[in-house]
């Protein structure tokens, strides 16, 4: 019984490891070799480092560390890790071609390995690295982004000030930014994901993947999102009420990242929290009342930064109407805070948000996810640059919370009032820095996902963690009071 069941997990992380390249495989497809050496900005590595790192970060952790190999392709090991090269010289790579070999290498070694390893004890580490990747292709989603916008395709489109291209970042990754100092993966400076790496089985191009190169034109919609008018209204913004009570935070799950652990008891005085996020219509308002030129709705540090950038409007700004319903996109913390300051609201705190997406209080359980335990779906939710934009914000409402709440996981990460910080019983892993380097008390926690955001690490405990002033990530919020 228990070797079956030793055999199944190898089977789940195979699995998980062959999905999840065949997405990374379609990511990078399209791209030529001077996007892939492209630095978009100071604060971000080209997205052929992400590639290379992708493996570096494999080949350290499980064929190095577990399993007592030599590296593969030594004279890479410099190149891709995280620490060791200034970003400023990570722009001179080897061919696509060449990074892909050695993907394809380090992977057939990491199947192999697989098939003995001792996968009681590593299980763990397992899911760590095929989050890495998935992380890091987000990462790469939103950069391939930045590119197009930064090169002058889809300013006009998207109505963005030329000042917005040039702001302070820090480089983008689901969880940590390792680049800058906010976001969960590049900081791993040991880390990267797995996948069947076998040529025949890497599944590039793939179609069963289903994962399209986002674009960053913010083109009208898809069809199967019809524009609002009197058949179709915009939706309600319904305040829902969540009573007083106890309940579960976190996750002990194994594919937990040190800062969701340990799943821990809380106690949340009564608050209500919006049903959807701030659609773009809503923030208009915000927009065309004068909203970044009056100080009265800005905190002094929020001030403080919007002089220092001279915006006007979110990052992902669209004047098309087709847009109206989406979650507005492409703000900072600071700017949400200002609408929330507006609209006489607030953003709500971590523990809010959290429990209004996985707390069942008829049933007294905990929820993986806002709609149960069935893993994501494009019925349940928008994510894993299947659509490759926002969708509206009530375009899934198969996938609300037990309490109503709707569009909770995916579509864009959402800012909370909260600090990044270590839960009750936190233990670094699989090193010190990965999360624990960012309890300073500067970064704010985003949680829910994105569009861009991969299955496997997609779900309401997981904690993603930024400057407040970045607004370059995919990334909105609804309000509380």
């Amino acid at each position: 019984m228990k070797s079956k069941s030793i055999q199944s997990s190898r089977e789940a992380i195979y699995h998980d490891l062959q999905q999840c390249r065949r997405g990374t495989f379609q990511l990078f497809s399209g791209i030529n070799y001077e996007t892939f050496c492209r630095q978009a900005h100071p604060d971000f590595s080209p997205v052929g480092w992400h590639l290379g790192h992708i493996a570096y970060t494999e080949d350290l952790w499980l064929l190095q560390r577990c399993g007592g190999f030599k590296p593969v392709f030594p004279e890479y090991q410099k190149l891709f890790a995280a620490d060791i090269l200034p970003k400023k010289e990570r722009v001179y790579w080897p061919t696509i071609a060449e990074v892909e070999c050695y993907l394809d290498a380090v992977r057939k070694k990491v199947l192999d390995y697989l098939e003995i390893a001792p996968i009681e004890q590593q299980q763990r580490l397992w899911q760590f690295i095929i989050q890495h990747e998935s992380q890091h292709c987000e990462t790469v989603a939103f950069v391939l982004q930045m590119q197009e916008k930064e090169s002058g395709r889809g300013n006009q489109e998207s109505g963005s000030s030329a000042t917005d291209s040039v702001t302070d970042l820090t480089d983008v990754t689901p969880g940590r930014n390792q680049e800058s100092g906010s976001s969960a993966t590049d900081s791993v400076t040991d880390l990267t994901d797995v996948t069947p790496g076998r040529n025949q089985e890497s599944g590039r191009g793939n179609q069963e993947s289903g994962i399209l190169i986002p674009n960053s034109q913010f083109p009208i919609p898809n069809s199967q999102f019809p524009m609002p008018n009197a058949q179709f209204p915009m939706p309600n913004s319904s305040v829902i009420e969540i009573p007083a009570g106890e309940f579960y935070m976190g996750s002990d799950g194994v594919e937990a990242l040190d800062n969701e652990r340990s799943r821990h008891l809380c106690y949340q005085e009564k608050y209500s929290i919006d049903r959807y996020p701030v659609t773009c219509s809503q923030y208009r308002n915000f927009m065309e009342s004068d909203g970044y030129q009056n100080p009265q709705w800005w905190s002094a540090d929020g001030w403080t930064w919007l002089q220092s950038h001279l915006v006007d409007r979110p990052l992902y700004w669209s004047e098309n109407p087709a847009f109206n319903n989406h979650p507005v996109c492409g703000v900072s913390w600071y700017e949400a805070e200002a609408y929330c300051n507006f609209i006489g609201q607030r953003l709500p705190t971590e523990s809010e948000w959290e429990k209004a997406a996985s707390w069942d209080a008829e049933h007294q359980t905990q929820r993986t996810y806002p709609w149960g335990e069935e893993p994501p779906n494009l019925s349940l939710c928008n994510h894993g640059n299947h659509i490759g934009n926002t969708a509206p914000v009530d375009q899934f409402p198969k996938g609300a919370s037990a309490v109503g709440c709707c569009d909770m996981l995916g579509n864009v990460w959402e800012w909370t009032a909260s600090i990044f910080d270590a839960y009750p019983g936190f233990e670094s892993y699989p090193y010190r820095g990965y999360s624990q380097a960012y309890f300073n008390g500067e970064h704010r926690v985003l949680k829910g996902g994105s569009w861009a955001t991969h299955p496997q690490t997609l779900r309401a405990s997981f904690r993603n963690w930024y400057y407040p002033g970045v607004r370059q990530i995919i990334a909105g919020f609804r309000c509380a009071q």
